[in-house]
């Protein structure tokens, strides 16, 4: 499974996003975009990042352009996996 349908699925698990998974696509925004991304899932989202795709991302990594799109997210994942 491609990285991007990897974290497509576990933003729409992680915020029960439900159907709505369905609409994401790689230039979908985030932040501001999807009411259920607020601080606190953010830090669930990245926990769940590290988790998932066995990677470490430092606090000085994280800032709003990391959660501007799903492609970008996805993006940075691939990055952090050496890809």
């Amino acid at each position: 499974m491609q990285t991007i349908e990897r974290v497509k699925i576990l933003l729409g698990d992680t915020l029960g996003l439900g159907a709505r998974i369905g609409t994401l696509r790689a230039d979908s925004a985030l932040l501001g975009s999807i009411p259920e991304l607020d601080s606190l899932a953010v830090i669930q989202v990245i926990t769940e990042l590290e988790a998932q795709f066995n990677i470490q991302i430092d606090d000085d990594e994280i800032d709003q352009s990391l959660f501007d799109t799903v492609g970008g997210l996805s993006a940075f994942v691939e990055q952090k996996l050496g890809r």
